[in-house]
């Protein structure tokens, strides 16, 4: 997995697939310099604990979903991009934007300067784009780009070379941002979701870099799950121990390669081309045959699986959702008076080496 099923026992967070984080990806945008794409996946379409098909419904309307961003190295939020959700009418639902600058954004809270207003939630083949200003924005369910075999991680880590996600789905939430808006130089991401179903703010799960929270956090995973990038150097010794049984690494090793891979935040330049793990992630770079040799000490480089065919060559680039959910036709009055949509035929356009409108 790579933040799939980060529950207990593989789960979900709070026993709710909508709040459960898959991957996170930022690179730029495909001939044009001056934007990024930033990208949140959230709510996979199968579960393993319990095991098949999770809820229709693509985003909880108590949740916040929010993607920081730390533009001074100190792994604080100085920005921060804050998404929630209508409850679903029908099986529709909308969507609201919101970004957050400086000392507001490390702190709890859905406010924020509105950028996207009422934006419809894409259920079928058809992605639903809203623009706004200099941003682009996309939710929805669309095909699921994370590649692996999950089964073979969790029957001792012997690969068959299957996919587990050929056929999966998962939510997207999509943004095109002015570069301008991400601060200057070198930036660190890192995403999360919180659940206020109580009635107060609960963060329920959160994370950057693929499958370590699944695979190192050993009993401390509750506790990592509801932490913050800052605190990250005090799981250090937790993700140390897990090496040391998964690696075979001393513990001076362990200790080394664990403070490779916290804090947990995406470092990602704008200005130069994304490729994991030294910058950014594209959504065809192959994170498993990375994080493979660091879990096993070099024991096993790769789990023979190569990225989807179904990806696309213009915004929202994630590629059409293998099953529709609900109807795309017959919106409210509330989705008609979004501000500008332009529906994209959700049809592969090529890879994204291509240029994107």
């Amino acid at each position: 997995m790579s933040h799939h099923y980060s529950g207990p026992d593989f789960g979900f967070p709070h026993g709710d697939a909508r709040l459960d984080l898959t991957d996170l990806y930022a690179f730029p945008k495909p001939g044009r310099p001056g934007k990024s794409i930033l990208i949140m996946n959230v709510h996979p379409s199968v579960g393993i604990n319990p095991p098949g098909p999770t809820t229709p419904d693509p985003f909880a309307p108590d949740a916040l979903y929010e993607l920081k961003i730390d533009t001074n190295g100190d792994s604080v939020a100085d920005i921060a991009y804050r998404v929630r959700f209508s409850s679903c009418k029908g099986g529709a639902q909308i969507a609201y934007l919101r970004r957050v600058e400086g000392a507001q954004a490390a702190v709890t809270g859905d406010g924020g300067q509105l950028i996207v207003s009422r934006a419809p939630v894409s259920t079928g083949p058809d992605a639903l784009v809203t623009a706004s200003g200099d941003y682009r924005f996309f939710a929805g369910w669309r095909s699921d780009p994370f590649f692996f075999d999950t089964q073979g991680a969790l029957n001792n880590l012997q690969f068959t070379g299957q996919d587990f996600f050929t056929n999966a789905d998962v939510c997207s939430i999509v943004l095109e941002v002015p570069n301008s808006a991400l601060g200057a130089g070198k930036i660190g991401l890192w995403h999360r979701t919180l659940d206020c179903s109580s009635g107060s703010w609960v963060q329920a799960d959160r994370g950057a870099l693929p499958s370590q929270s699944v695979f190192l956090t050993g009993d401390q995973k509750a506790a990592y799950l509801a932490a913050q990038p800052a605190d990250d150097a005090r799981f250090v010794p937790v993700f140390a121990h897990s090496l040391e049984h998964t690696g075979g690494y001393t513990p001076a090793e362990a200790t080394r390669v664990a403070q490779t891979i916290l804090p947990d935040i995406l470092h990602y330049d704008p200005s130069q081309p994304a490729s994991y793990p030294t910058n950014g992630r594209w959504l065809t770079d192959d994170v498993i045959d990375v994080f493979l040799p660091l879990l096993t000490n070099g024991k096993l480089m790769r789990d023979n699986v190569g990225p989807h065919t179904d990806l696309l060559a213009e915004f929202p680039y994630v590629g059409p959702p293998h099953h529709a959910r609900a109807s795309e036709v017959g919106k409210t009055p509330a989705e008609a008076s979004s501000p500008r949509i332009e529906p994209t035929r959700a049809a592969a356009k090529g890879n994204l080496t291509a240029n994107a409108s």
